[in-house]
């Protein structure tokens, strides 16, 4: 166990050797330090966060607020003090995000597969790939789960995402090189995907929207294409369908939309900036429309060049049952 004797300008003690800061600092292993003899008490969180900089302030305060570390044999406490002599022990734990590329039994269904890729049908309500708020119980967290190979192929082979609560086909690589090509043929927007949303009011005339989309300046959660932040191109043709409504009188279009680039939040800020936002959209200004609840749109074609060489891919997927749910409930007009 270290004795540590020096302190720096806040009176803690600091870690001497990179082999107790940068190699000792992993979960499962035990750290203690002794507190000099002239260190100025202070409070044990800002303590620990001379002790371990690596880690933030907000980290350490939840590992002491759920018992992973101890003052003089002790469960600590965030504003407990400590001071000259103490023995501080803590029980490092892995942050959220390093268990996000952890294979876990997720359930999706695949609709095809060969050596270079794997199609899958992403159901509403799971995420596509770890962040924020989401670290594990993704699709990726499921590919490396069935399919173990993928961990040698950056991001588990997904090349494009569907939002959260966005139903439909994904198309993963299952190499390096397969990924490379689906990727570039993204880019080069040769790849087909064709949505099927239900939107509030009546559509009625096919069109395209081309307008650049970035964060939201107000609302972070948000994108937007007015005053957008860091915009990037986005185009979607959009072609309605049909038109009916509730029994409230509320008018439903139904739409097909491609899209040639993949933003996100795409097809949902296009339609809204139009005065046409999804039935349960609440985010986008959509409403819970004939029981949706959640954004009614769904991935329902997809087409990309076979990466092996064995020609063009076609997938086609129905939408899930509480879409056709939504469907039935509205009276489409003749």
């Amino acid at each position: 166990m270290p004795d540590h004797e020096t302190k720096n300008d806040d009176g803690v003690t600091p870690i001497p050797a990179p082999s107790v800061a940068e190699e000792a600092d992993e979960a499962g292993e035990v750290l203690e330090f002794r507190l000099a003899v002239t260190a100025l008490p202070d409070r044990l969180d800002k303590v620990l966060a001379g002790l371990l900089p690596r880690h933030s302030r907000s980290r350490l305060q939840a590992w002491i607020e759920k018992g992973h570390v101890l003052l003089n044999g002790k469960q600590a406490k965030v504003r407990q003090a400590a001071g000259p002599g103490d023995l501080i022990t803590v029980h490092p734990q892995l942050a959220p995000e390093d268990l996000a590329f952890t294979p876990e039994p997720i359930e999706f269904e695949v609709l095809g597969e060969t050596v270079h890729w794997l199609v899958v049908n992403k159901p509403a309500g799971l995420v596509t790939h770890p962040g924020a708020g989401n670290w594990a119980g993704t699709l990726l967290n499921g590919l490396l789960y069935r399919y173990p190979e993928l961990t040698r192929v950056p991001r588990a082979g997904i090349v494009h995402r569907l939002d959260k609560d966005t139903s439909g086909l994904l198309v993963v690589a299952r190499t390096e090189l397969a990924q490379t090509d689906l990727v570039r043929q993204l880019q080069a927007r040769s790849v087909r995907r064709e949505y099927l949303a239900l939107a509030h009011g009546h559509l009625r005339q096919a069109g395209t929207v081309d307008r650049p989309i970035g964060r939201d300046p107000s609302v972070p959660v948000r994108m937007a294409v007015e005053r957008p932040i860091a915009p990037k191109p986005a185009v979607t043709h959009y072609f309605p369908l049909r038109q009916g409504g509730t029994e409230d009188g509320q008018r439903v279009s139904e739409v097909a939309c491609r899209l040639e680039t993949g933003r996100t939040h795409q097809i949902r800020v296009h339609l809204a900036s139009l005065g046409h936002p999804l039935l349960g959209d609440t985010l986008y200004g959509g409403r819970t429309l004939a029981g949706a609840q959640r954004q009614m749109l769904h991935a329902r074609a997809l087409a990309f060049a076979d990466p092996g060489g064995g020609g063009t891919m076609q997938f086609e997927l129905p939408p899930p049952a509480d879409f056709q749910s939504v469907q039935e409930r509205v009276q489409w007009q003749l």
